[in-house]
């Protein structure tokens, strides 16, 4: 939300709790009146579906603007829905609305609430009239048979990406509906937008996400600031991320920062190379509109040539990915777009992977044992335990004889040997080493006298050397009044 007009463009769902009562709440970009947004056309359209689906319609209106021709446009569609209509007098903290909110009476609505987002004030009476109207169509909490239900678990997917990727229309196509606002203008969406898609009895949330571009172009736009903010939020709430690649342009250094950021948060990873029906083309036709040139190669290659040059450039670059799966998709034809839901299903299972503590105790200590952990300290590291302690990530901590880290090659070592005994499929593997900074047994081996009398020997002063004159010691007297040992010398022959 900012202070920018027609900053809103996608239709917005969310549940909404109030009492003992559950409603879908939907907001929608701004339908008639005057906008400067290239896009505004495709977002009335939007706007106007919405209306048509909902049971209960809130006009909201600034009371500080009072009536303008637009108002009136908006009031008649409401009405020709059918619908009940509440109007919603917003920013009625302002004494400049007192004289707007007479001037809005004249849409002759029944139902006029006069509320002030910013603050909250009214709020309340607003969420009362809704509730009064749904009547029985609202959820309640309390029905019957409504605590005895399971609750179904969902996957939730966030798709990611550079702007003009193809996010929204691979959305679109899961959803088998123009769910999501597609053009070729970069950063058409803004808002990170959640829908819900039933699939082989299972529940998806796929949220659709803002392009992320560098840190120094993001900076001179408020709106696109705010929409970057929103996906990688989206990207830590998610259970898989689905990095959407524009097939034709090629994986890029801000294809590996959001991949990155994924991959930091601990979340599993799909690599959807979007638009490949351009790059199998039979002269390789580029997204430019340029014919002849050769997509991934010479031309005249193949499909499999380009898939497999193309797979290869994509490891060299995305290089700490290479557990990632890649999938070869179009959203425009809908190629292997299926296969995407079934990759995003198999890798949120190995997410939830346990190992038993036994089971990884022994592959743990085979491994070890044939290859010692190599580390920058000069003791012999031993392991002596192994747990897993959560999923999603898989975290695997290890209990070592001393406190040390891997060297980044033995942790690589053992990831993928973890990889190839179980299944962590598309999910990055967390390794966390563990000991004791004093150990008692080394403190024997390397301490003579034990650990009792290692504060002795540190404690212990030097001797004081005696200068002449000095008066002799209870030491020396006894030493003196001792009897002098006789030396005989032999005789040699």
């Amino acid at each position: 939300m900012t202070a920018i007009a027609g900053t809103t463009r996608d239709v917005i769902t969310h549940p909404v709790t109030w009492g003992s009562h559950t409603f879908e709440l939907t907001d929608t970009g701004g339908l008639f009146g005057a906008s400067e947004d290239p896009l505004h056309e495709l977002v009335k359209t939007q706007g106007a579906r919405a209306l048509k689906s909902g049971d209960v319609i809130v006009m909201v209106v600034d009371g500080r603007e009072g009536l303008i021709p637009g108002d009136e446009d908006i009031a008649q569609a409401a009405r020709d829905t059918g619908a009940p209509v509440i109007l919603a007098i917003n920013k009625t903290d302002d004494r400049r609305a007192r004289a707007g909110a007479l001037e809005l009476s004249r849409l002759g609505f029944d139902t006029v609430v006069e509320i002030s987002a910013e603050h909250g004030e009214g709020v309340g009476d607003l969420l009362e009239e809704i509730v009064e109207r749904l009547g029985d169509q609202g959820a309640g909490i309390g029905d019957q048979g409504a605590v005895d239900e399971p609750v179904e678990k969902e996957t939730a997917i966030a798709i990611v990406g550079r702007p003009n990727a193809g996010k929204s229309s691979l959305v679109n196509r899961l959803l088998r509906e123009e769910r999501m606002i597609v053009s070729e203008v970069p950063g058409t969406t803004r808002d990170s937008v959640d829908s819900l898609l039933k699939w082989h009895g299972k529940t998806f949330r796929i949220v659709d996400t803002a392009g992320i571009r560098r840190p120094g172009r993001v900076g001179r736009s408020q709106v696109e600031s705010v929409s970057v903010l929103l996906a990688k939020r989206a990207i830590e709430r998610a259970d898989v991320v689905v990095l959407v690649l524009d097939a034709t342009v090629g994986p890029t250094d801000q294809d590996g920062a959001i991949a990155g950021a994924a991959k930091e948060a601990g979340k599993g990873i799909i690599i959807a190379a979007n638009k490949w029906d351009v790059m199998k083309g039979p002269t390789g036709e580029r997204a430019n509109g340029r014919t002849g040139e050769p997509a991934n190669g010479p031309t005249g290659e193949n499909t499999e040539d380009v898939a497999k040059s193309f797979d290869e450039k994509l490891r060299y670059r995305l290089k700490f990915l290479d557990y990632a799966p890649i999938l070869h998709i179009s959203a425009a034809t809908g190629e292997r777009t299926s296969k995407l839901l079934e990759m995003v299903e198999r890798v949120a299972a190995a997410g939830r992977t346990r190992v038993p503590t036994g089971e990884l105790n022994r592959f743990i200590g085979k491994v070890t044992t044939a290859s010692p952990p190599v580390t920058s300290s000069k003791r012999n590291v031993r392991i002596k335990y192994a747990s897993q302690v959560s999923v999603a990530p898989p975290t695997i901590v290890l209990f070592a004889n001393t406190s040390t880290q891997f060297h980044f090659s033995y942790e690589r070592f053992l990831e993928n040997r973890l990889r190839e005994s179980y299944d962590f499929f598309g999910n990055p593997i967390r390794i966390q080493v563990r000991g004791r900074k004093d150990d008692r047994r080394d403190d024997r081996q390397t301490r003579p006298d034990g650990p009792a009398q290692a504060g002795r020997h540190r404690m212990q002063r030097k001797t004081v050397k005696k200068g002449p004159g000095s008066k002799p010691t209870r030491a020396d007297r006894a030493r003196a009044a001792r009897p002098a040992k006789r030396t005989t010398k032999k005789r040699h022959r």
